[in-house]
């Protein structure tokens, strides 16, 4: 027997999808806990996505910036949509709810529901917080997950990740890099380093700091920091800049390492994962932030409904793990996975060019592509339009890539 749970809902994992989940499920007057090892500590990633994608209700002062950006491979193309980038601060406080209680701890496993037992969340000192439905929140270490889930390697292969290294300095001195441009992807090789390419993301923090971010969009394993360190220091060296303008202090540094293809939650009875626990991270782009946003009010509504209806807990987290894992969501991110794979299988020096036939799409294509989650359809009518872009060259791995996998294909490091 479990003691009575503490709460309705309890979410391990206080990053933006587990408290933007419990924010939404407070607002439905379901008593919630958020469990974290540092649950107040302040957010330090710089977070971005496409303006349509954000919710309708984010309030204007959570976006810090937004413009229509430019991407460049071998031509420049300009982008339709406008991206935004968030004020990570503001971002937290919005989703901070004081009506959700908070509790210290760091999340290693469940206790799935069964017969007199209700889920509840196993603490490392010992504890636990037992709830009528569990969320794993804990991103790609899915600290809920069964035992014996594959974590960290696949056949011997460590996890595919997206990587970045960047600093942040003044608009003025970004203007001699980027043109006072917002530079969504700019993969020329200005760091004269050989290799897996990378490409320069820079973007508007506010009116005054740009941050400048040598990016590896995705590697298996991930493009180690040093690398890129070295690489954006030498990109902005070319640039002009001298090394005093290129800040050392942490405090100015932004270090990214995250998994792109991390394995499907397994989920124990009475537990339901989100965001990147899930996961919920395009495979090609390592967006999730908004799809998290988005869901949050969708799946609270789903939990209050069937907590309210008095439904057994295993019910309950399978009705919400039926909205983030919905057959046609689990179809678009094996297409997606299928993409990743020919991404990972192109050899370095041909990544500029499928980034050309990928930003000359049409926009329709290229939103289906980056956003339409549960569209089956227009994601593969978007694949199928690169497709009939690529040269006979590109097309040759994307099939190779497409029905054998990244492992049929040598990929040059």
């Amino acid at each position: 027997m479990t003691p009575a749970p503490v709460a309705d809902v309890v979410i391990a994992g206080a990053g933006p999808a587990g408290r933007s989940l419990a924010r939404a499920c407070a607002a439905r007057d379901l008593r919630t806990l958020l469990v974290d090892p540092r649950p107040h500590r302040a957010w330090t990633h710089t977070y971005g996505a496409w303006a349509h994608e954000l919710p309708a209700d984010l309030p204007v002062d959570v976006v810090a910036a937004r413009g229509r950006g430019v991407a460049i491979a071998r031509r420049t193309h300009e982008l339709d949509d406008e991206y935004a980038v968030l004020d990570t601060a503001a971002l937290q406080e919005h989703l901070s709810d004081p009506a959700v209680a908070v509790r210290r701890g760091r999340a290693v496993g469940a206790v799935p529901v069964g017969p007199g037992r209700h889920p509840a969340v196993l603490l490392d000192d010992g504890t636990a917080a037992t709830g009528r439905v569990v969320v794993d929140a804990t991103g790609a270490r899915q600290a809920l997950a069964r035992r014996g889930a594959a974590r960290g390697l696949d056949g011997g292969r460590p996890r595919a990740e997206q990587t970045a290294y960047g600093v942040v300095v003044p608009r003025a001195v970004a203007a001699r890099v980027s043109g006072d441009r917002l530079l969504f992807m700019d993969w020329r090789p200005a760091h004269g380093r050989p290799g897996w390419p990378t490409f320069l993301y820079a973007v508007p923090l506010d009116a005054e700091r740009v941050l400048l971010e040598e990016t590896s969009l995705a590697r298996r394993p991930g493009l180690a920091m040093p690398e890129l360190r070295d690489r954006l220091r030498a990109r902005l060296r070319a640039a002009g800049l001298s090394d005093a303008e290129i800040p050392d202090d942490p405090a100015d540094v932004e270090k990214v390492r995250f998994p792109v293809d991390s394995p499907r939650h397994r989920s124990p009875a009475g537990v339901v994962a989100i965001g990147a626990a899930d996961p919920v991270v395009h495979p090609a782009s390592g967006f999730s932030l908004a799809t998290s946003l988005r869901m949050a009010p969708r799946l609270a509504a789903v939990l209050g409904d069937a907590l309210r209806g008095g439904h057994d807990p295993a019910d309950v987290a399978r009705a919400a793990r039926a909205v983030v894992r919905s057959p046609a969501a689990l179809t678009v991110h094996a297409l997606r996975l299928r993409g990743l794979e020919t991404l990972l299988t192109l050899p370095p020096g041909e990544v500029p060019a499928f980034f050309d036939r990928f930003f000359a799409l049409p926009p329709v294509h290229r939103r289906a592509y980056l956003d339409a989650r549960e569209d089956v359809t227009a994601s593969l009518a978007a694949m199928t339009s690169l497709f009939g872009r690529l040269s006979p060259r590109l097309r040759l791995h994307l099939i190779r890539g497409t029905v054998l996998g990244a492992r049929s294909v040598r990929t040059e490091q």
